[in-house]
C-alpha cells in the first residue's frame, strides 16, 4: 500500500529510496508551513520572506544591520533582497541609511510602524506553531530539531566530487 506522501502526490511507482521519500517529504512539509504562514501574515499584507526580515530588524534595533548580514541571517533565501526591501520601506516599515565611512554600505533598520505590525503579529504566530507543533511531545520536538540541525549541517559542509 501506498505511503501518504505517495498518494498526495499521486506517485504510482514507489519512492526509488528510503532518502527520496524523505527528501520530497522534507520539501512538501516546508512547502506546506510556509504557505500556512503566509496565510496568518495576509491580514497585514506581508508575506513569510518580509516577515522575517522584520523579525531580523527587530533584533538588531535600533542600531540596524546590512544587506549582507540579513541574507546571512534569513530562514529562506530571496533572489531579489534589494526589491524586497524597496517594499517595506514603500510601506514605512523600514529605513535605509547609508554609511558615512563607507557609502556602498547600506544599513536597514526596522520604524516605529515595522515594529507595530511585528507587535500585532507576536501572539498570532505564537497561536501558529502551538497550533502545528502543540500535540507534540517534547522529546519528539527535540528530536525533530536535532535532525532538521544534522541535515541543515550536512548540505552546508563543501560537497565532495565522486
Amino acid at each position: 500500500m501506498p505511503g501518504r506522501l505517495q498518494q498526495e502526490i499521486g506517485k504510482k511507482r514507489p519512492f526509488s529510496s528510503p532518502e527520496e521519500e524523505a527528501a520530497l517529504s522534507l520539501m512538501r512539509t516546508a512547502d506546506r508551513l510556509m504557505g500556512y504562514c503566509d496565510s496568518k501574515l495576509k491580514s497585514v499584507a506581508l508575506t513569510s520572506t518580509q516577515y522575517n526580515v522584520l523579525r531580523i530588524l527587530r533584533g538588531m534595533s535600533p542600531e540596524g544591520i546590512s544587506c549582507q548580514e540579513i541574507t546571512r541571517r534569513m530562514i529562506t533565501r530571496d533572489a531579489d533582497l534589494t526589491r524586497l526591501l524597496d517594499r517595506l520601506e514603500c510601506r514605512g516599515l523600514i529605513a535605509r541609511q547609508r554609511q558615512t565611512g563607507d557609502r556602498r554600505v547600506v544599513h536597514i533598520q526596522i520604524t516605529p510602524s515595522g515594529l507595530e505590525i511585528l507587535k500585532q503579529l507576536d501572539d498570532v504566530m505564537i497561536e501558529l506553531n502551538r497550533g502545528i507543533f502543540g500535540d507534540f511531545p517534547r522529546r519528539q520536538l527535540a528530536d525533530l530539531i536535532a535532525i532538521l540541525e544534522k541535515i541543515r549541517a550536512h548540505l552546508e559542509q563543501p560537497q565532495v566530487s565522486t
